[in-house]
């Protein structure tokens, strides 16, 4: 009786076992609820246990910065963003993709970086990346991105300290006046809120990412999410150089909407809108 009219393998299974047992009478007792491992973003889990899970996972290599970047058809960016990333002892890059119809991989596996497959979100994508990462600092970069020179030295420097975090200041490589105000407002954001978004370039200390267990496996506001519980277990510094990104987001749907919309679903999510809503609100804007 316990078993019957459950729909295995959904998000129900715990719910409609919990009905049949209070039909039949059954006294429940709940364990503490642990992960299921079936998908690469969820071995993110796996690297808070331990020793236990070496040598299976990497163990953080001290003095090692893994550079994770999301990619979906990203060919032409990852290729130009490839140039200036070449992977040393001490700098690791993974490209984690979610599923590109275009050469995408091909010009990673050209570069010689690492590459992840896993299905399709960035906070999913960068969950399965740092799970296989082997350094003590993972920094997530968008694909059309462009770091400053000496990028490692600035995310070591600011990482000493009482700084578990941080990020870069943002630039658009656009040179509207419109774009500059939006710039103007992520890095006053950045620095007084303690708020970057995924576009500056976030990097943390690995032990702190493992131990708030990364990023949320959302469709919208994962970075949001991730800054806002980043800050309460430390400060997150706000590096006094520029990231470039692409102006392609903002030429898209245009300076001014864009900008409002972001502030709106910002607002949305504070009210408590759940982020498969504003995902699907964004995709049709």
């Amino acid at each position: 009786e316990l078993f019957r009219e459950v729909d295995w393998g959904t998000d129900y299974v715990l719910e409609q076992t919990l009905r049949n047992a209070q039909r039949i009478n059954a006294s429940v007792h709940s364990l503490s609820r642990l992960s299921d491992v079936d998908f690469p973003e969820d071995l993110i889990s796996c690297r808070g246990l331990g020793e236990g899970m070496f040598p299976t996972l990497p163990r953080a290599t001290s003095g090692v910065l893994s550079v994770i970047v999301p990619t979906l058809n990203e060919e032409t960016n990852l290729a130009a963003l490839l140039k200036d990333l070449q992977p040393s002892p001490m700098l690791e890059v993974i490209v984690v993709d979610g599923g590109s119809s275009d050469q995408t991989c091909e010009r990673a596996e050209q570069a010689g970086v690492r590459i992840v497959r896993c299905g399709r979100g960035r906070g999913r994508q960068m969950n399965a990346g740092a799970a296989v990462a082997r350094g003590d600092a993972l920094l997530f970069l968008h694909a059309d991105a462009k770091l400053p020179p000496d990028f490692e030295k600035d995310v070591r420097d600011a990482l000493s300290g009482p700084n578990t975090g941080g990020a870069f200041r943002l630039r658009i490589d656009d040179r509207r006046w419109l774009l500059r105000l939006v710039e103007l407002g992520a890095n006053l954001r950045s620095r007084w809120l303690q708020l970057p978004y995924g576009d500056q370039a976030i990097f943390v200390r690995a032990t702190t990412f493992f131990q708030l267990n990364g990023y949320r496996l959302w469709p919208l506001m994962e970075d949001y999410d991730f800054c806002k519980r980043l800050q309460k277990v430390g400060n997150i510094r706000l590096v006094p150089k520029e990231v470039t990104v692409s102006a392609r987001r903002w030429n898209k749907l245009g300076i001014f909407k864009t900008t409002v919309l972001n502030q709106l679903i910002v607002m949305a999510f504070n009210l408590g809108v759940s982020t498969e809503t504003l995902a699907s609100w964004y995709r049709r804007k």
